[in-house]
C-alpha cells in the first residue's frame, strides 16, 4: 500500500527550485504487478525470434541517436551532468543498444559427442524470465541500457526501477523503447526503496548498481530466493604514479578523474599515490591541473565539474574536507544557486580518516606518498573496495608484471580511472562487486541459464557389418 506522503521527486541540481518530477510513489503492490505483467509478456517476446529482437534493439539505438540533443539536455537538467559528458553518455547509450542488437545472434550453446554409444549432448542458454534492474542516477541512460539491452537481447523482459533523482531520464528512455518493443517487454517503475525491494523480491534475475549498503541487502534478498544476482557497489579508487611517468599527462588524467562530473562516478579517483621521486612534481602538476578545471553551470559546454546531485551529497563532501590540509582547491562560481562543492586535493590525511575508508562520492581526493611500487600496491589494497586502479608509468614491465597483486577488477594504464568499454567485462573485487561481470559477452551469460540436453535415439541402429 502506498502512503499518501510517499512521492518521487527530482530536482535540477544546478537550480534546485526547478522540479522535473513530483509524482506519487506507486508502492509495492504496483511493483509486483509490473513484474507479473512482464512475466506475461516474456514468452511472446522470446518466441518472436532473434531477428525481431535484434531489429527492435537496433530501432532503439536509432531513436536514441535521433533524440541525442534532447536526451543530453535532459541529463544536464535532471542530474547535473556537464554537457560534454552528457553528450558522450548518449552516444555511448546508442552504441550499447546497437552492440546488443547484434549480440542477439550470438551462439547460445554447443554440441558434444556422447562418451559411449549413439546420441548427442547439447548445451543451450535460455532466458531467466523477468530481469529486475535497480539503477543509480549518475549515468541515467547508459547504466539502464547496459543492463536492459543484453537482458532483452536474450529473450528476457525488463522491469527497471531507477533512482528517484533520474526519474525523468528513465521515463524518456522508456518512451523511446516502447516505440520499438511490444507492450510489457520493458517497464519503468518509478519509486524508492519500497518499490525496489518489491522488484528484487519478485524478479527472476536481478542486477543492481548503487551503494554498498543497499547492494548487500539486494544480494541477500535475491540469494535467499535462489535467483541470479549481480551488484556493482562503488569504489575507493587509487591512481598510482611512478617516477618514470609523464607527470603533466598523468596530472591531467587524474584531475579529470577526481573532479569530472563532481566526482560522482564509481570509477572516480579518490586516492592519489605518488611513488618516490614522483611526489613533488606530481603535487605541483596536479595542483595546477585541478585549479584550471572549469567549475560551474553544467549546461556550459566548457564545464568539467558541475553541482552535486543534492544538498546532502554536497554537505557530505564539505564535511569530509574539514580539518584537512588542502593542496589545491578549485573555485566555485560566485552566486551559484546549485549544490556545488569545490574540487580539492588534500594531504597529510590521518590513518582511519573517512576519506581513506569510505566512498565520499564527490570531487575530493587524498595525496598519499609511497616508498616504491610494492608499497603503493599495499596502500591501494588497504581498503574494502577494489573496483579500478589507474597506473601511470613508462615501464611495460611494471604495467604487465608489477601490478599482479592489485586487488582490483580493472587496471587502466596511462589513462584516467574513469571510463568504461561497454564491450568488455566491467566489475570489481571485494566490496565493489558481487556476482558475474556486467557488459560485453559477460552480460549475455548473466541473463541466461545453461541447460544440458542428452539426446539418445529411441531405436538405435545396429552397427553396419564390414567386409
Amino acid at each position: 500500500m502506498t502512503s499518501a506522503l510517499a512521492q518521487v521527486v527530482s530536482h535540477n541540481p544546478a537550480a534546485p527550485s526547478d522540479v522535473l518530477v513530483r509524482i506519487p510513489a506507486p508502492g509495492a503492490f504496483a511493483a509486483v504487478d509490473a513484474v507479473e505483467r512482464a512475466h506475461a509478456a516474456q514468452p511472446g517476446w522470446h518466441l518472436g525470434g532473434t531477428a525481431a529482437r535484434s531489429a527492435a534493439l537496433g530501432a532503439v539505438a536509432a531513436a536514441i541517436d535521433s533524440a541525442a540533443d534532447e536526451l543530453a539536455a535532459l541529463a544536464v537538467r535532471e542530474v547535473g551532468k556537464p554537457l560534454a559528458e552528457a553528450r558522450a553518455e548518449v552516444t555511448r547509450t546508442a552504441a550499447i543498444w546497437r552492440y546488443y542488437a547484434q549480440a542477439a545472434f550470438e551462439c547460445t550453446g554447443a554440441v558434444h559427442e556422447t562418451a559411449d554409444g549413439p546420441g548427442l549432448l547439447l548445451t543451450r542458454r535460455r532466458p531467466h524470465g523477468v530481469a529486475g534492474l535497480i539503477t543509480p542516477w549518475n549515468f541515467p541512460f547508459a547504466i539502464p541500457s547496459w543492463k536492459a539491452a543484453p537482458a532483452l537481447a536474450t529473450g528476457n523482459t525488463v522491469v527497471l526501477k531507477p533512482a528517484p533523482e533520474a526519474t525523468a531520464c528513465a521515463q524518456r528512455l522508456a518512451e523511446i523503447v516502447h516505440h520499438a518493443l511490444p507492450a510489457g517487454a520493458f517497464t519503468v517503475l518509478p519509486g524508492g526503496p519500497t518499490e525496489g525491494n518489491a522488484v528484487v523480491s519478485a524478479a527472476d534475475v536481478v542486477s543492481f548498481t548503487g551503494s554498498t549498503t543497499v547492494g548487500q541487502a539486494v544480494v541477500r534478498t535475491a540469494t535467499a530466493r535462489g535467483v541470479p544476482v549481480q551488484a556493482e557497489m562503488g569504489g575507493l579508487n587509487a591512481a598510482i604514479v611512478l617516477p618514470d611517468a609523464d607527470i603533466p599527462r598523468a596530472a591531467a588524467h587524474i584531475a579529470a578523474a577526481i573532479a569530472g562530473y563532481a566526482g560522482q562516478k564509481c570509477t572516480a579517483t579518490s586516492r592519489v599515490i605518488a611513488v618516490g621521486a614522483a611526489h613533488d612534481p606530481l603535487r605541483e602538476a596536479l595542483t595546477e591541473a585541478l585549479r584550471a578545471l572549469p567549475v560551474g553551470d553544467p549546461a556550459d559546454p566548457a564545464t568539467v565539474c558541475g553541482p552535486l546531485i543534492n544538498e546532502s551529497a554536497r554537505d557530505r563532501v564539505i564535511q569530509a574536507r574539514k580539518g584537512l590540509s588542502a593542496v589545491a582547491c578549485a573555485a566555485v562560481p560566485e552566486g551559484a544557486d546549485g549544490w556545488y562543492a569545490a574540487p580539492a586535493l588534500v594531504e597529510q590525511v590521518p590513518p582511519g580518516h573517512r576519506l581513506l575508508c569510505e566512498e565520499v562520492f564527490g570531487p575530493l581526493a587524498a595525496l598519499l606518498p609511497a616508498d616504491d611500487l610494492a608499497h603503493a600496491v599495499r596502500i591501494t589494497n588497504s581498503v574494502a573496495h577494489g573496483l579500478v586502479t589507474s597506473v601511470h608509468t613508462a615501464s611495460l614491465d611494471t604495467a604487465l608484471h608489477g601490478l599482479d597483486h592489485l586487488d582490483t577488477g580493472m587496471i587502466r594504464v596511462n589513462a584516467p580511472s574513469t571510463g568504461v568499454d561497454f564491450h568488455l567485462p566491467f566489475g570489481g573485487a571485494k566490496a565493489s562487486s558481487h556476482g558475474p561481470r556486467e557488459q560485453g559477452r559477460a552480460a549475455i551469460a548473466f541473463y541466461t541459464s545453461d541447460r544440458t540436453y542428452t539426446l539418445t535415439p529411441a531405436h538405435p541402429q545396429a552397427p553396419a557389418k564390414t567386409t
